[in-house]
């Protein structure tokens, strides 16, 4: 267990607690809230304030709160997080905030780092494709947010985020679909299990990867997207 769900964990780790009303709720999980909103904001762009990241938050926490069977046992930070991360998310995915502008940097992006790889007869450092890019390390950085994202929302929709779940037995599937993407990942090589894991974990930024790693920020995003698709195609043969 990590120390953000050490936060919020309750007293007995056997037993779970009766639930608390829902004043009670918010003030014990805002820190969560606000935890999940922070690891999100560099992927929302201008299009959510962070307010309005904290409304939809706190309204899928009391909504979790309703539909989780029980008590409020371990079990319960997870199966919440996953509903925050997915309001967030669905509400990005409704508001359309990748305009085409934004998938075509994304490309123009991709097209960039495979250019100057053929020509320097290696991976290009940051520096130099955002320097290709004619665009500021920060404009660079920012695309390369964009252009992880669809990643990170693929991953949140294998892991169930967004889906509700009315009782103990669909609660019980979730889990074991949660079992099996893990074991999916365990698949992959150790970096990769690494970078996804200090991305979404530990929730370390792309600039702390590379740094970490010893990689470029766009060898990080990179090798997260590969990683992404080779997840998907572990599940598909499972699934066949």
């Amino acid at each position: 267990m990590n120390s953000g769900q050490l936060a919020y964990q309750h007293t007995s780790d056997d037993a779970p607690v009766a639930k608390p009303n829902e004043s009670q709720l918010l003030r014990q999980y805002l820190p969560l809230v606000k935890r999940i909103i922070y690891q999100l904001k560099s992927h929302c762009g201008a299009t959510l304030s962070l307010e309005d990241m904290e409304q939809i938050g706190m309204m899928a926490l009391l909504e979790s709160s309703r539909r989780y069977p029980g008590g409020l046992d371990n079990g319960f930070i997870s199966f919440v997080s996953q509903r925050i991360r997915g309001a967030i998310l669905d509400e990005l995915r409704r508001q359309d905030w990748r305009p085409r502008p934004v998938r075509q940097q994304a490309h123009e992006l991709n097209d960039t780092v495979r250019k100057l790889t053929r020509e320097l007869g290696r991976e290009p450092t940051d520096k130099e494709v955002a320097l290709a890019l004619g665009v500021s390390p920060e404009e660079y950085r920012e695309r390369l947010h964009a252009s992880l994202s669809d990643s990170m929302k693929s991953l949140d929709e294998m892991l169930g985020a967004g889906n509700h779940f009315v009782d103990e037995k669909s609660v019980l599937g979730e889990i074991s679909a949660k079992e099996t993407l893990f074991k999916a990942i365990s698949k992959l090589n150790r970096r990769d299990q690494v970078i996804l894991s200090l991305y979404y974990q530990h929730e370390l930024n792309l600039r702390e990867i590379a740094a970490t790693l010893g990689l470029t920020e766009t060898r990080i995003c990179q090798l997260h997207k590969l990683a992404i698709k080779q997840i998907q195609q572990i599940l598909q043969k499972w699934n066949e």
